[in-house]
């Protein structure tokens, strides 16, 4: 630890430079976490083909599903009240935290057990759903030990175990869906890379302090009360995608299933990528500043965080629409080109509705500790779905449940914004979010002409290049944010350095 006379001779501005330092190591593991996700995804759809990936991307959404609703509100609770303060003040929480998982995690493994030797029968193997639910006790202990890594601010040891689990992934996932081309060993890939990843990393993700004896029952109940809202939202929101699949192999089957999986898991991570890369940041500066100076901070910050993520997210949205005939191309698996732009371009406004829901709206509610709203909006989203599902035209193909999906998500992020105009929460400066719709216009302007080009790295490239450009001057010509200023200032700061 470093002593007080250290620190202050340190001086505030190599304190600065240590944060940013730190803050880039994140986004890095971030962009790494990324390109291995969508390297081992496409990796995985090419090596499975349309029907055995149809398999394993419907086991994939029954075992998130259960995943968030078993264990999400334990990661939801460390995010907003673990710290490296509180470990030292109040080790009860994280032995009440452990000791809870581990409870759970028994429970499921016995479920598991049970329908194994069940003689029921699904559309799915029972097989399958066994492991779906081995992944997600093992997915939902990785996100458990990186929340507690991140409230703490350890990024080292973030990245250290975001690198692993990526490259035990690779190695099991892909190498599993390679040599035995089945579903079954691609999820058994997948439990490998989540738990070895955690279990490589154990002495450093222990807490000595937080003894399971410290654990109390009623620190429990109080963690959910606070979660269980957000974690039934979350629920909802996951059960339309699950349903949709559901009905897409029903109605069209399994092969028809993974064209329609590829395109919303891509595009999912698109948006989870951005989103999550952000509010690993943002949120946590929130809830510090929550912590630290009161309310009325933290409600200044998620409104800053509101104008990044909107800064962020419309543009990367709107470059993957245009980007995407390209991208199919080069990345896409040949056996799903076609339906994958197809119905991705369909998925995509909804997608960005629940990325604005999950980083930029919902905090209002989390800082506030009012989580009660969210579940009202999903239950907007499930109308809608159902809506469309039951009374809707039957299409050819699945594009009519895509349609459903995106439309649910958009009603919701509307009735989400509307229980949040209830309690008068600060929202970003108009100014900004014309800036952005106008910077985003005019990158989509400039990248409507080039999908006259043929498609391939070339015209991706020029494509990435110009639109990056062109959203960029835009943004710092009409000081979106406030960005031109801050880069003005560092500039500045540069140039006049201290003797």
């Amino acid at each position: 630890m470093v002593s007080p006379q250290v620190e202050s001779r340190a001086g505030p501005g190599r304190r600065k430079g240590r944060r940013k330092g730190r803050r880039m190591r994140v986004v890095a593991a971030f962009l790494v976490n990324t390109l291995f996700n969508f390297a081992i995804g496409l990796l995985v759809a090419r090596f499975l083909g349309p029907e055995q990936f149809g398999k394993f991307a419907l086991a994939l959404a029954v075992g998130l599903l259960v995943q968030n609703a078993a264990f999400d509100w334990i990661r939801l609770t460390t995010a907003r009240f673990y710290s490296e303060r509180m470990r030292l003040a109040s080790p009860q929480l994280r032995a009440t935290l452990d000791v809870t998982f581990a409870l759970i995690a028994c429970a499921l493994a016995a479920l598991v057990l049970a329908v194994m030797m069940s003689g029921l029968r699904f559309r799915l193997s029972n097989g399958l759903i066994g492991l779906a639910i081995t992944a997600s006790i093992t997915n939902g202990l990785f996100d458990y030990n990186t929340a507690l890594v991140r409230a703490r601010f350890h990024d080292r040891l973030y990245t250290r175990l975001i690198i692993t689990k990526n490259l035990l992934a690779l190695l099991f996932t892909t190498g599993g869906a390679y040599v035995f081309g089945s579903a079954q060993m691609a999820l058994v890939g997948i439990c490998v890379s989540m738990g070895g990843s955690v279990l490589i990393a154990r002495e450093a993700l222990s807490d000595e302090g937080a003894k399971p004896s410290l654990a109390q029952r009623k620190l429990a109940l109080d963690c959910l009360r606070y979660s269980l809202p957000i974690v039934t939202a979350n629920v909802l929101y996951l059960a339309i995608p699950l349903l949709n699949r559901s009905l897409v192999t029903a109605r069209y089957g399994f092969a028809e299933t993974g064209q329609f999986s590829l395109a919303y898991d891509i595009g999912t991570r698109v948006v989870a990528a951005i989103g999550s890369a952000l509010d690993v940041l943002l949120f946590q500066i929130a809830v510090r500043a929550d912590e630290l100076h009161g309310p009325e901070r933290a409600r200044d910050q998620i409104a800053r965080n509101m104008t990044m993520v909107l800064l962020v997210l419309l543009p990367a949205c709107l470059g993957l629409w245009q980007v995407l005939p390209s991208l199919q191309a080069i990345a896409v698996p040949a056996q799903f080109r076609g339906p994958f732009a197809h119905y991705l371009v369909l998925l995509l406004p909804g997608l960005f509705c629940y990325g604005m829901m999950a980083f930029a709206i919902n905090p209002v509610f989390q800082i506030r500790k009012s989580t009660g709203p969210l579940i009202a909006a999903a239950l907007v989203a499930c109308c809608v779905e159902a809506s469309f599902v039951f009374w809707g035209p039957r299409t050819a193909d699945a594009s009519g449940l895509a349609i459903a999906q995106a439309a649910a998500l958009v009603a919701a992020l509307l009735a989400l914004v509307c229980l949040a105009v209830r309690t008068q929460p600060k929202w970003p400066a108009p100014r900004d979010v014309v800036a952005i719709l106008l910077a985003s216009g005019a990158m989509t302007a400039v990248l409507l002409p080039l999908n006259a080009r043929p498609v391939g790295l070339a015209t991706l490239l020029i494509q990435v290049l110009m639109g990056g450009v062109v959203y960029a001057a835009a943004i710092l010509v009409l000081d979106a944010a406030g960005l031109r200023s801050a880069l003005l200032g560092m500039m500045r700061k540069r140039r006049v350095k201290p003797a």
